[in-house]
């Protein structure tokens, strides 16, 4: 996630903030510029509209926007909606369609967590081209999203996708319960964004693997995808980690089945742009220990360098990895990327960026 400044005083703001701390200005994600803005209010001849600060060219009118409903109704969302746009939930928001009863104090505090990892999805969505930032009223990009919790004397709510429709156990927003089930299921990494990023894995590949006629090519790396689901996952907790599973996958548990192992790299690519543009949003220059002397180089912003080569993208990763670990460890924290890849992995990985680069290059 790239870091935003702030339109009336430029200091640095951050996806998340609804306000500047250092000058007070209200901000608001416009997802048609995919920009954190400073905004200020239309005035009295258009109230509840929002306009970004700093003019626009003398012949131009500024834009204008609506705060999405769950930031005025609820203070859980700080994206804004096209005045023009007569839906009053903004494109990440409306493709959420089941909440928890949210009168249940817990749940307000769950839900408001996932949706800030679900827009951190959808930005990263829509810089790949997967999504549309300017979609219209009545038009839904992307999967859809049902956030439930466990109710008593029925069964739990599993976490997964299916035909287009993403759930979530909003339990996972439980700190303690997302370490308890970690650990039960022997992980080395569980968070809100990743699981959202696994499961829109599942969603894509009904889009850029099976929509568009690239199964065989995907089964020659991947596996058989048509091999029973249910079978497979049972069976691979019955076993546990296989052995020398790094060998050709991103994760334990992508060896549970094809779909999985697809969902994971999904993931793990998701995770690979999106700290990309972090480092390079801050200017990070790296020049690894050891390595032959010579001027640092600057990450790249894979977006705007265009995603177009793999090979950079995974010469970047490394060294930004380690440094990432080593950052940690000063602080005595434990590794936050706690994998290493494979020459099977990254061919896995290369699949994916293939994919997502033809899907761009369509749109």
């Amino acid at each position: 996630m790239r870091v935003f400044l702030c339109d009336h005083c430029g200091h640095p703001v951050f996806f998340e903030n609804v306000a500047c701390l250092h000058c007070g200005s209200a901000l608001a994600f416009l997802p048609d510029r995919l920009a954190l803005c400073a905004i200020e209010p239309v005035g009295a001849e258009a109230p509840g509209l929002w306009q970004p600060c700093g003019g626009a060219p003398a012949d131009e009118p500024r834009a204008r926007y609506r705060l999405c409903h769950n930031h005025a109704a609820l203070q859980a969302c700080n994206f804004a909606v096209n005045a023009s746009d007569v839906h009053t939930l903004c494109v990440s928001c409306r493709l959420t369609r089941l909440l928890p009863d949210l009168s249940v104090p817990a749940n307000h505090e769950r839900w408001y967590r996932i949706e800030v990892a679900k827009r951190r999805l959808y930005y990263t969505l829509a810089r790949l081209g997967l999504v549309s930032p300017s979609v219209s009223s009545h038009t839904l990009e992307g999967p859809v999203f049902e956030f439930l919790a466990d109710q008593p004397g029925a069964a739990p709510v599993l976490t997964g996708h299916s035909a287009g429709v993403i759930t979530l156990n909003v339990a996972e927003a439980d700190d303690d319960e997302r370490a308890r089930r970690r650990l039960a299921l022997h992980e080395p990494y569980r968070t809100l964004l990743g699981h959202l990023r696994h499961e829109s894995g599942h969603y894509y590949w009904d889009r850029l693997v099976l929509a568009d006629g690239h199964v065989p090519a995907f089964r020659d790396l991947f596996g058989d995808e048509s091999a029973d689901y249910a079978q497979a996952l049972e069976a691979h907790y019955a076993r546990g980690q296989p052995a020398q599973w790094q060998l050709q996958h991103v994760s334990a548990y992508a060896t549970a089945h094809p779909w999985e192992d697809w969902a994971e790299t999904w993931a793990h690519y998701l995770h690979m742009v999106d700290l990309l543009e972090t480092a390079a949003s801050y200017g990070v220059k790296l020049a690894l220990p050891g390595a032959s002397p010579g001027v640092p180089e600057g990450v790249d912003n894979p977006f705007e360098a265009g995603l177009s080569d793999f090979d950079q993208l995974v010469a970047q990763w490394i060294p930004v990895t380690l440094l990432l670990n080593s950052l940690n460890r000063s602080l005595g924290q434990n590794d936050a990327y706690p994998f290493a890849l494979s020459t099977g992995a990254l061919d896995k990985l290369r699949f994916v960026h293939d994919l997502i680069q033809a899907a761009r290059i369509r749109a």
